[in-house]
């Protein structure tokens, strides 16, 4: 019997020894990701068939590689808005497509340069309750969107209304609902939300998408939405191979404000995104391997910029589907290139099968991530770290839904240092901490001094990522006046890494500090 403990092997090393395990957890993934990616193509109004073809290019070409070796790479319903805001300001339709990829294949180049310049660090440049209010308003954005396709009301009613309009329009979509696609739509979603409390283990197992698609494909055909309901109520894709051309277009540079806006919107947000979930599938393996972020970057931008041309999504790291990867025995980058692989074989052999599946069933399943990401347990967590961390993350979801996406990061960064200025950090040590690294008796002591907070944390990060692994590392803070929550965290995830390796972290001088609030990475401001 195989040791558990033993790392597997990586190339074709690792193909031959864990062939069955990541076949497996590779079609496993396939069944999760072939109806999400269809879906989230259609919500980002490109053609459905364009999400497929991302997560084929995600799966059996940027897999050899990427960084991580356990995430899977293909669309995701976080950048939902930003695709779709592209279409939109670019003309919409087929035009605003085309010219939403030329913008694409740029930010591909981009995101490649971020990782040739080892820029993944940046990451933590970021407020985390900026990030996580960014991505509850994503959540509530997917949710609105997706209500007129879960009732199935003519596309017309829902055309070119901002997130606020769709919700104020509810009652109107309501009233246009169409009762039989609806029923489909309303199982599917309650499949979808009750799944994870079913306690069968082997039931599951199952994924609850492919649940959904059992139930909602004979519902649609004993109904006959053939011949009774209108286009829009079924998913259509095409051939394949008459939509594999050079689609994209860069005319759309002549609109030099919206191509750079969207260009920055789809490098940092899918950069901060596929950094997020690679950073979380590395705490989650069980091998305890550690990816290589700024590689990963490379991999995905070039994923990012083929795609671009080919006329697909964006593709990242993406959280859902890595997870399930993980849970499914999935060992090597193999489980990532077997999801791709199922999925073409699937769309060559079988696409008259993806046209059967009713389009309320795909808004089911976007709901449900959108319910996620802006679970009211999102705001209950948030306020336990700190009332100041809630109205962060607030401010970010209420500019994102009023404004855009780019104008709610920043309001959440600005509020962020305005909150931390307020608590006592000294406007000298906005962007540098004074930090000291010491070597004595075979141990090494970081002081940092003024306050370590987010803004100036990359410097505090490049000090502690220089020092050799396996010795024992006392951070002393107790020259600061304020460490906030982001610092708190990140400090935590630096000991957990660097312990992992066989050193020894210990954090120590907050004893004149005091907690915003009982969380344990809650903000420590210094008692005067």
């Amino acid at each position: 019997m195989k040791n558990k403990n033993i790392v597997p092997q990586d190339g074709f090393a690792g193909l031959k020894e864990n062939f069955a395990s990541d076949a497996i957890s590779g079609f496993i993934v396939f069944l999760l990701a072939l109806p999400l990616s269809l879906g989230i193509a259609k919500a980002s109004d490109f053609p459905p068939i364009m999400g497929l073809i991302t997560a084929i290019i995600g799966g059996m070409i940027v897999s050899f590689f990427a960084g991580s070796r356990l995430t899977i790479k293909g669309p995701a319903a976080g950048l939902i808005v930003i695709v779709a805001g592209a279409v939109t300001e670019f003309g919409g339709g087929e035009t605003g497509w085309h010219l939403a990829l030329g913008a694409m294949v740029v930010a591909g180049i981009v995101q490649i340069l971020f990782g040739v310049f080892k820029l993944g660090k940046l990451m933590d440049f970021f407020p985390l309750s900026a990030v996580h209010g960014m991505l509850a308003a994503i959540g509530l954005i997917i949710i609105g969107k997706q209500i007129p396709v879960l009732l199935d009301v003519n596309p017309a009613l829902s055309k070119g209304k901002e997130p606020l309009e769709l919700f104020a329009s509810i009652p109107e979509f309501i009233a246009n609902w169409d009762p039989k696609a609806t029923l489909i739509g309303v199982i599917s979603l309650a499949i979808m939300m009750g799944w994870p409390y079913i306690k069968n283990n082997f039931i599951k197992k199952i994924p609850a998408p492919l649940v959904v698609l059992a139930i909602a494909i004979p519902a649609e055909l004993f109904m006959d939405f053939q011949t009774t309901e209108p286009k829009y109520a079924l998913v259509h894709i095409g051939n394949l191979m008459d939509n594999i051309n050079i689609n994209a277009s860069f005319a759309g540079f002549a609109q030099t404000g919206t191509f750079i806006k969207f260009v920055i919107m789809f490098a940092l947000v899918g950069s901060l995104e596929s950094l997020l979930t690679v950073k979380a599938m590395d705490m989650l393996d069980p091998f305890k391997r550690k990816s290589n972020a700024n590689k990963d970057l490379i991999a995905t931008g070039i994923g990012n910029t083929f795609v671009a041309f080919l006329g697909g999504l964006p593709m990242i790291s993406e959280v859902a589907r890595s997870s399930a990867n993980i849970a499914n025995g999935g060992k090597t980058r193999w489980a990532n290139f077997f999801h791709g692989f199922f999925i073409l074989i699937f769309v060559l052999l079988a696409s008259h099968l993806i046209e059967l599946i009713p389009n309320t069933a795909l808004a089911a399943m976007l709901i449900t991530v959108g319910i996620k990401l802006t679970h009211p347990k999102e705001f209950i967590h948030t306020l336990e770290i700190g009332k100041e961390q809630l109205l962060i993350f607030i401010v970010t979801i209420l500019f994102t839904l009023g404004v855009d996406l780019l104008v709610g990061i920043g309001a959440g960064i600005l509020t962020e240092i305005l909150v931390n200025l307020f608590n006592g950090k000294p406007i000298s040590a906005i962007f540098k901490a004074p930090t000291e690294v010491s070597f004595t008796d075979d141990a090494y002591l970081v002081e940092i001094s003024d306050a370590a907070v987010f803004t100036n944390y990359l410097g505090i990060k490049r000090k502690l990522e220089a020092i050799p692994a396996s010795f024992l590392v006392t951070i002393d803070l107790s020259k600061t006046h304020l460490v906030d929550h982001s610092v708190m965290e990140n400090l935590e995830h630096f000991k957990h890494d660097y312990e992992r390796e066989g050193g020894t972290v210990n954090i120590i001088g907050l004893d004149a500090h005091r907690p915003v609030s009982s969380h344990r990475a809650s903000a420590q401001k210094k008692v005067k």
